[in-house]
């Protein structure tokens, strides 16, 4: 009888936690529109509004092959979340600007948000991850 009893709580209790557990899903990013294979293609994942082009949750560097690049974030929790990318043309390591902070060098957001008298919004530019998911960005 004990057996049986302690049988079943393990049970009761395995349940509980694959319920309670939650899954980790991957966001896989196809960037097209490079006009070279000079450089690498640096990502960004943001998870919030407030860190939105600030602070991002991790980023990722792509190798630019055929005038295009493909990186996969994994693991990653479902929720909303939101992506920017800028192609180092000079592979210098940081993103080019011209004045008032125009980028010089190719830029893709996700969902191609792009901003009106400065960077597009996060409102404009996120997506939901409920599902491994693959997104299509085009460099401009």
């Amino acid at each position: 009888m004990q057996r049986i009893l302690l049988l079943l709580i393990l049970l009761i209790f395995n349940s509980i936690i694959k319920l309670t557990a939650q899954e980790n899903y991957s966001i896989t990013v196809e960037f097209s529109g490079m006009k070279s294979d000079d450089g690498d293609v640096y990502v960004a994942l943001y998870n919030t509004e407030d860190s939105f082009l600030k602070k991002p949750m991790t980023g990722e560097i792509a190798k630019v092959n055929d005038k295009k690049a493909t990186i996969t974030f994994k693991n990653v929790t479902p929720g909303e979340y939101a992506i920017s990318a800028f192609h180092d043309e000079n592979d210098n390591k940081k993103m080019d600007t011209k004045i008032f902070g125009i980028p010089k060098e190719p830029i893709g957001m996700s969902n191609n948000a792009k901003g009106f008298m400065g960077p597009p919004k996060y409102k404009d530019a996120k997506f939901t991850v409920d599902k491994n998911i693959t997104l299509a960005i085009t460099m401009k």
